[in-house]
């Protein structure tokens, strides 16, 4: 029979935790076959399980009796707190335990545990996010989305590396675009940062297509595009944003001349197409020696199920070894050029 993947779910991380979480876990079990181990607060999570139908599903609680609360530092937190929901699924990683984890809760909470418990992989010293941005352009990923504010020009080429093996595991995209997000096309523009990676990029090896601008991204102008966290970020919570604005000014130009229940298809599918966090539900944050993947904060459901399906497609195509293979390519074409 063949091995069934195991995931560590943080069952305690996220605006709707743990019962969004464990809800989206369970129907992750049920769809990919995958075993779920839900971590967190052994009473909590048993209480929130108890209402799911997991008859026949290898879904398990691990007792996380730490708690991580807001008014600490959450990447401080996680180190000192090594019994907390995101120290011990890291730690199950690390030790072979789970062959990845899932983590709704802080984003530097679940970089800081993939470097302390899991190990940072060979060749890299800053791990990253991204990947699929938006449902109107399902061919295009960004990295990073907000991991790394302030980033080297080589850790811009690390992200395309990241990418470009992504784009070829996930997208099934042979040969993937890689584009660097400027305020200019032409070659030249840009501040320190964005003209030295400019020159790295070009001698990676890489399908490097040059600059590109803000309006290219939802028209699928490149498979691949690198930029700091710092403008990443930005640019998933601009999205949010926007996709929020357009769907309720939407719906109110609608009242009356549609019936309410074909408005709310409609500005639904509005919201989806330009939200970040529904494009896939999350990803895995790239860099570390392990599969650790992050859901957005306010993942409901859905978004969990989607989310572990990424992390169990990482898995099993091998993407970590794939991109630490290819990244020493990558480097010894940079040096020898």
């Amino acid at each position: 029979m063949e091995k069934r993947i195991k995931i560590a779910v943080d069952a305690m991380g996220g605006d709707y935790a743990p019962g969004e979480i464990v809800k989206g876990a369970v129907e992750a079990a049920r769809k990919f076959g995958v075993e779920i181990m839900l971590v967190g607060t052994q009473d909590k999570v048993a209480a929130e399980l108890a209402k799911e139908n997991v008859s026949g599903l290898a879904v398990s609680i691990v007792d996380a009796p730490e708690v991580i609360t807001n008014e600490e530092e959450p990447a401080f937190a996680v180190m000192r707190k090594r019994k907390s929901s995101i120290a011990v699924c890291a730690t199950m990683v690390k030790k072979g335990e789970a062959d990845a984890m899932l983590s709704a809760g802080s984003t530097g909470a679940v970089m800081v545990a993939g470097l302390q418990y899991v190990g940072p992989l060979p060749g890299i010293d800053r791990p990253m996010m991204g990947g699929a941005f938006l449902q109107l352009a399902p061919k295009t990923i960004v990295l990073d989305l907000g991991a790394n504010v302030g980033v080297q020009p080589y850790h811009l080429v690390d992200f395309a590396v990241a990418g470009s093996v992504y784009a070829r595991t996930f997208l099934g995209i042979e040969n993937p675009t890689v584009g660097l997000l400027n305020v200019g096309a032409e070659e030249g523009k840009g501040n320190d940062l964005t003209k030295e990676a400019y020159s790295l990029l070009k001698k990676s090896g890489l399908n490097f297509i040059g600059n590109v601008e803000g309006h290219d991204i939802p028209f699928s102008r490149v498979n691949v595009i690198v930029c700091d966290g710092f403008v990443g970020n930005i640019l998933v919570k601009f999205c949010e944003g926007l996709g929020r604005v357009v769907s309720k000014w939407l719906g109110g130009e609608l009242k009356g001349k549609m019936a309410d229940k074909d408005i709310e298809t409609v500005t639904s599918k509005i919201y989806r197409l330009l939200s970040p966090g529904e494009a896939a539900g999350g990803g895995p944050m790239w860099g570390v020696n392990g599969v650790v993947a992050k859901a957005h904060g306010r993942s409901q459901a859905a978004q969990i199920t989607g989310a572990i399906d990424q992390a169990r497609q990482a898995v099993e195509s091998g993407f970590v070894p794939q991109l630490a293979a290819e990244l020493e390519k990558v480097k010894g074409k940079i040096s020898a050029g």
